[in-house]
């Protein structure tokens, strides 16, 4: 897969494809259904299948004070495009310039001029261009004179018939259910970071933890986690299975929400490596305990409970 940060210069091999068009923040199945319908198209035209989305999101450039919400960092989202088999991924910066160009310039400049798109596919409530002008309908309006055709994408529903959606899968992690975000994100949700120092209390109680960094992702409901995790190598990333504490650290009277992450089964130095960790199940709310050696037991406890956990999603 080729990661494209401009469309000035496309490489030739890239041109002239099918190209799905979204922000797909999550990759969940809704957005998986997007790409493989492009991908099925790309294959009858004997073309390739380019992915073009945005980064930084755009309602973090427009709401740049607002709290954080992104399911997937761009490193995960390129991670999750390649195991799904795409040829490009073609990540726009989303500017001021971006932001106000107008919804036919777009079409003209961007889909047209730069990457000659044969085919468009988009979810049917796909909004781009200035004051998000653009829609299906333009698009249709101007694929015969700019030489493509446009397919809205088939919309995908959870088991009740809800449609699956972003807002939805935070929803669950906000209120501690990943094994229902999960479900609509067809595996379990994932956030990547680099290790950085803390407070070194994890080594001095026998559990050494990574300190996670979650730089503008979401924020999980605090507690206790069954996870895997693994130190980044893109498809070559080594799992363990590890349990991991998102919050406060009530016991240590702590401020700052952190992800402290326990790898079982390693040993090794882990700063400034980059961690990908993957929720699978949610253990216990944070909890301040009567002594240390409490603690200690409780922390125990987790990684057993942790460990059965795994066993039983894998």
């Amino acid at each position: 897969m080729r990661l494209i940060r401009h469309t000035e210069t496309v490489p030739p091999e890239l041109s002239g494809g099918v190209i799905a068009i979204g922000n797909f923040d999550g990759v969940h199945r809704g957005h998986q259904a997007v790409i493989n319908q492009a991908k099925g198209i790309a294959r009858e035209l004997k073309a390739p299948m380019v992915v073009l989305t945005f980064e930084p999101h755009p309602r973090s450039y427009f709401q740049p004070d607002g709290a954080p919400f992104r399911l997937t960092s761009l490193r995960s989202k390129a991670h999750l495009m390649e195991t799904l088999g795409i040829d490009g991924l073609v990540v726009l910066h989303f500017n001021r310039a971006l932001a106000s160009m107008e919804a036919e310039d777009f079409v003209a400049r961007i889909l047209t001029r730069d990457l000659g798109a044969a085919h468009v596919v988009v979810g049917e409530d796909f909004a781009f261009g200035r004051g998000r002008k653009g829609d299906v309908a333009l698009l249709k309006d101007m694929a015969g004179d700019c030489g493509f055709v446009v397919s809205p994408a088939v919309q995908v529903r959870d088991e009740d018939g809800a449609a699956i959606s972003s807002n939805t899968i935070r929803a669950f992690l906000k209120d501690a259910k990943p094994e229902a975000a999960a479900r609509l994100l067809g595996r379990p949700w994932e956030v990547d970071g680099r290790v950085v120092r803390g407070d070194g209390r994890g080594q001095e109680l026998g559990f050494p933890t990574a300190n996670v960094r979650m730089d503008g992702t979401l924020l999980p409901c605090p507690g206790v986690y069954a996870v895997r995790a693994g130190i980044d190598a893109g498809m070559d990333t080594e799992w363990f299975d590890g349990a991991a504490n998102f919050g406060v650290r009530p016991q240590f009277q702590g401020e700052d929400p952190r992800l402290e992450v326990f790898l079982m089964d390693f040993s090794g130095d882990l700063y400034g490596r980059t961690l990908r960790v993957s929720f699978v199940a949610y253990l216990r709310p944070e909890a301040a305990f009567h002594s240390v050696a409490a603690l200690v037991e409780q922390m125990e406890h987790d990684v057993l409970d942790a460990r059965a956990r795994l066993k039983a999603a894998s």
